[in-house]
């Protein structure tokens, strides 16, 4: 049976040890909008803040950023992050999609001095999922179905 690459609603996750950003997204238009951010202790994360968020958007895929160093290479938070993309998976049975980040928080942080629209010590947490997200529906979605479409013609 062939996979068939999720559609419609997705949701982001940047993972942090306190807190992790939650963004909504959509494959029709490729845009995100940040959504919550979820309080985690000590690595565990809010479980039931995050099933609310999956009760209320119907998500059909998970995407998790992948903190990584700027040359590449995985730093302290990449496999907590790839962990907790696994234990979503598993608890909401959705397909997990883990993509490459490094400074989507500054980004974020860079988005909203732009906009004016930052009170100080407000979380950007959110906005990094936003951020994370947007980036997976713009690059690595359109190759998806790109794969798809391939593996069905050689068929």
């Amino acid at each position: 049976m062939a996979k068939i690459t999720p559609e419609g609603v997705m949701i982001g996750f940047d993972f942090g040890l306190k807190r992790i950003g939650v963004a909504i997204g959509q494959t029709l238009t490729q845009t995100a909008t940040p959504k919550a951010i979820v309080n985690s202790r000590d690595g565990v994360p809010d479980w039931e803040h995050i099933t609310l968020l999956f009760e209320q958007w119907q998500p059909n895929a998970i995407i998790v950023g992948l903190p990584m160093r700027l040359d590449g290479s995985e730093q302290a938070l990449t496999q907590p992050a790839r962990k907790f993309g696994q234990r979503l998976s598993g608890r909401y049975h959705r397909p997990v999609y883990f993509i490459e980040e490094q400074l989507s928080s500054i980004e974020a942080e860079n988005r909203q001095k732009q906009q004016k629209s930052r009170q100080k010590n407000q979380k950007i947490d959110d906005h990094a999922a936003q951020i994370i997200l947007e980036n997976w529906l713009q690059t690595q979605w359109p190759e998806l179905i790109a794969n798809q479409a391939n593996n069905a013609e050689l068929k």
